[in-house]
């Protein structure tokens, strides 16, 4: 039996939590392995709607859910994420949930700086949620990081403090801020520490106790392959590796484990935030677009910018990630469409790229090249078979996965768990 990475293929925002949902409920742990609380999934479990943020989607289920390294990890924000699911009813004990005793920490001054930035910023924003997602892995790279196992030894923290402190201090000075409050800080990690050491542990050895013991493992990713910090749209992209690679490296299991990577992939495109958009419409179909799909951030409530599919970019993402095979979402928001466009390449300046070239302007100026196809009257919504879609749009499906030279693996018609057309089962292939 395969292990799954799951990823999103596009700029997030793709279905992944539905997907991952659904898979969790047939894995033995789910563990998340890069980004933050920027990132958001919404579930939709009979009545019930769960909208996660930085927990795994399998906590829902009660499988094993873990927070890899790979995490920055806000323990407020995990704490409130934990008492509003529990008055969900969702149970979560050390016995289902684990984070990583490596995982560095997202503190207050790293909200502060991130908004400070964006604010002084102006026109060259890059659109963060502010969550200090960036802040955080800077700290991280910088070797300065407070991390979790550093919350059972609150005492000895002073170095690292004079090291984390000498970084923020200056900046903060240079915005016109006062110096971090070191007292308040730790009088803030005393009190949350106590909740958050409950459930750290060594998960890379407890992971590898579970893949040893032959069950099954699920990988979830957060945000999508375009917002990847190497290989994503530059510098409009989040502070982490987004692609598949991660998985190995963010959890602590070598990447043989990762398995059948799974990329999540919508029906037309949409992307939160600034950054270069080649298929976006803005008229009336790409308004219809974001209605029927609901297309509003799960964290943000930003809106979503909207656009036509784009073969070009979610081939790269596919390619640069070593898909397997791709999940296809949110095909019925096209249904009743009379015509529908897919993205083949681009022109640049009189040349014809079938790729997305690195550099912003030229990102910005590449116009799309169509292929235009009929759409279909009928219904997918709901579909859980092939015999249950219009001809037509079985036929925008199969050129969806030959543009993009990868195999669709499921097809998911609606937000809930059931609503999937399963072509090719990730934990058997």
């Amino acid at each position: 039996m395969a292990n799954v990475t799951v990823i999103g293929a596009q700029w997030g925002d793709e279905g992944k939590g539905k997907i991952v949902d659904w898979l969790a409920s047939r894995a033995d742990a789910v563990v998340r392995f890069q980004g933050g609380h920027n990132a958001g999934h919404t579930l939709v479990v009979g009545d019930q709607v769960y909208k996660l943020s930085l927990l795994p989607s399998g906590i829902v289920t009660g499988t094993l859910s873990i927070i890899g390294n790979g995490v920055v990890l806000d323990p407020w924000a995990l704490k409130a994420e934990i008492e509003k699911l529990t008055a969900q009813g969702v149970e979560i004990d050390a016995d289902n949930f684990a984070i990583a005793d490596n995982c560095p920490l997202i503190l207050p001054l790293h909200r502060d700086l991130d908004g400070l930035r964006e604010q002084a910023a102006g026109a060259g924003k890059i659109g963060t949620t502010g969550r200090g997602i960036g802040p955080a892995y800077e700290d991280k790279v910088g070797r300065r990081a407070i991390r979790v196992c550093d919350l059972a030894h609150l005492d000895a923290l002073d170095s690292q403090l004079d090291r984390l402190c000498a970084h923020h201090d200056a900046l903060r000075a240079g915005f016109g801020q006062p110096p971090v409050d070191r007292e308040a800080l730790i009088n803030e990690l005393r009190e949350i520490a106590p909740y958050v050491l409950q459930f750290a542990q060594p998960v890379w050895k407890r992971l590898n106790q579970v893949r040893k013991a032959g069950a099954r493992i699920l990988f979830e990713g957060a945000q999508g392959v375009l917002l990847d910090v190497d290989h994503g749209t530059y510098p409009f992209v989040t502070s982490s590796n987004t692609v598949s690679g991660t998985a190995a490296s963010g959890s602590g299991l070598g990447p043989s484990s990762t398995g059948f990577v799974l990329g999540i992939v919508k029906a037309y495109t949409t992307r939160v935030g600034s950054g270069p958009f080649p298929t976006e419409l803005e008229d009336e179909v790409g308004q219809r677009l974001g209605e029927r799909g609901h297309e509003f951030g799960t964290v943000t409530g930003r809106k979503r910018r909207c656009g036509w599919f784009d073969a070009v970019l979610v081939r790269q993402s596919c390619a640069i990630s070593g898909v397997t095979g791709i999940a296809l979402t949110k095909v019925d928001v096209l249904d009743g469409m009379e015509k529908v466009k897919i993205c083949t390449g681009y022109r640049l300046r009189g040349k014809v790229l079938d790729y997305f070239p690195s550099h912003a302007a030229d990102q910005a100026e590449v116009e799309p090249i169509y292929e235009e196809m009929d759409g279909w009257a009928g219904t997918t919504a709901g579909a859980r078979s092939w015999a249950d879609l219009p001809a037509q749009a079985i036929k925008y499906i199969q050129r969806v996965q030959e543009l993009i030279e990868t195999p669709v693996a499921l097809v998911s018609t609606s937000p809930e768990r059931e609503d999937t057309i399963l072509v090719r089962d990730p934990f058997v292939d």
